[in-house]
């Protein structure tokens, strides 16, 4: 199976939710991963979000790259820009590329309904589940 890591500044969001993806639509085919370069706990927002369309990450554990039990991917994919920039150096013939992806914690700071903080989750959320869908073609 493929290797694909997943790699966000917190590891609480949108990299938990890119794992989710991965590891719903491209089981046995894809080994997803996901850690950030710094840790900051699970979003519960990004659990109900994934859970409304049918995927559980509520056992996920946000986690830093040193906390993997290895550091060889066929694929890197930075999903925000702290991450590309402090983004290390991976061995062997890892392909990293960088599809950033807008941070909900950030963005529903600014809005006051939790209808409106749910939905910028369900839009990055989905945004996230397009690009997971075609992932395979960076291999």
């Amino acid at each position: 199976m493929k290797k694909v890591l997943f790699l966000c500044t917190g590891n609480s969001c949108r990299s938990q939710m890119a794992e989710g993806w991965t590891r719903h639509l491209w089981n046995n085919t894809i080994e997803p991963y996901s850690a950030g370069v710094e840790k900051h706990g699970l979003n519960p927002y990004a659990v109900q979000v994934m859970a409304e369309a049918g995927v559980d990450i509520s056992h996920h554990v946000s986690k830093t790259i040193d906390e993997l039990p290895f550091r060889t991917f066929d694929l890197v994919v930075t999903v925000c820009d702290n991450a590309r920039e402090r983004c290390p150096l991976f061995p062997g013939k890892t392909k990293v590329i960088h599809v950033g992806f807008e941070d909900p914690p950030y963005l529903a700071q600014f809005v006051e309904t939790e209808e409106e903080k749910l939905n910028i989750y369900r839009r990055v959320r989905d945004e996230i589940k397009k690009f997971v869908n075609e992932i395979n073609r960076y291999f």
